[in-house]
């Protein structure tokens, strides 16, 4: 599986019978998969398959959804009110008689009387309607598509910079595990020497007990620990990226658990190199996570 961003883009227009639609997408990061949709009035029962069609290929992200409509060709139809037809028909055959020389009715003098045709807009039956509503979900299908490629071609990039990231924690972490300052024997000399200088004139103070207090000053000191779960993470990420697919909140908890060995070595550290790695490090694991939001 590839692996997506969360920001992406598509607009695909289309026509159906006299209608012209065109659908809009914008994607954004969020948390999870939030679908905020506009469609056009009496398009409204569209929107548990659109809901279905944009779920099926993204599980994260906050999407904008906008629909158009527009009648490219409007027809007019007459509507006849039979019972005014009735009720004016009626009262001529009643005044018949009472009329000087009535004239046959004309269609303009019908068309004249309020109420009796009414001129709308002609509306489509249903097998026209599905038809449309089809080629529309269509044209969404296509836009949600275009939108996962656009997506995923930049899953790509992201990868390529997440590995980067990656490998330079790996980096840092083999200098700090090579640097000679870290070594037990080398942290115990430096306390010795130190409390070398605090024994000067303080002949009451019990040596072996200073040595106890040494040794385990430099057991807590050790970064053995932090480095090997660090590397433990660096594969553990490879093998996310490696496998693809929705891994950003993984990537996210990894990216957490680096920062924190990144803290304890910075804290336990009694080396001046050491320590400017540590920071180093903090500084990729910050680039490394603010990537990793942008991941699906």
């Amino acid at each position: 599986m590839t692996l997506q961003s969360m920001t992406g883009f598509a607009r695909v227009e289309g026509s159906s019978g006299r209608y012209r639609w065109a659908w809009e997408l914008r994607s954004v990061n969020g948390k999870g998969l939030d679908i905020r949709s506009r469609l056009p009035q009496g398009h409204e029962h569209l929107e548990a398959d659109l809901r279905r069609l944009l779920g099926a290929g993204l599980s994260r992200g906050n999407l904008q959804v906008g629909l158009t409509v527009t009648v490219s060709e409007n027809r007019v139809e007459a509507v006849l009110n039979r019972d005014a037809l009735d009720a004016v028909l009626a009262l001529r055959e009643t005044l018949g008689p009472e009329l000087v020389d009535p004239a046959p009715m004309r269609l303009d003098s019908l068309l004249s009387i309020r109420g009796l045709v009414d001129l709308r807009e002609a509306t489509d039956d249903a097998e026209a309607i599905a038809a449309r509503d089809a080629d529309i979900l269509g044209g969404l299908s296509a836009a949600a598509d275009a939108m996962v490629a656009m997506r995923q071609s930049e899953g790509v990039a992201l990868g390529r910079i997440l590995s980067d990231h990656i490998s330079r924690i790996e980096e840092l972490a083999s200098q700090i595990e090579a640097d000679p300052a870290r070594r037990p024997e080398e942290i115990g000399r430096r306390l010795e020497a130190q409390v070398a200088s605090l024994m000067d004139g303080a002949a009451g103070l019990d040596r072996d007990r200073l040595h106890q207090e040494i040794a385990l000053l430099a057991t807590k000191a050790d970064l053995r620990e932090e480095i090997d779960r660090l590397k433990a993470h660096v594969i553990a990420a490879r093998d996310l990226i490696a496998a693809g697919g929705p891994i950003g909140r993984k990537l996210d908890f990894l990216a957490q658990e680096f920062n924190r060995e990144a803290n304890t070595i910075c804290s336990k550290s009694t080396s001046v190199a050491v320590t400017a790695a540590g920071i180093e490090l903090k500084v990729v694991i910050d680039q490394f996570r603010e990537q990793v939001q942008n991941l699906e």
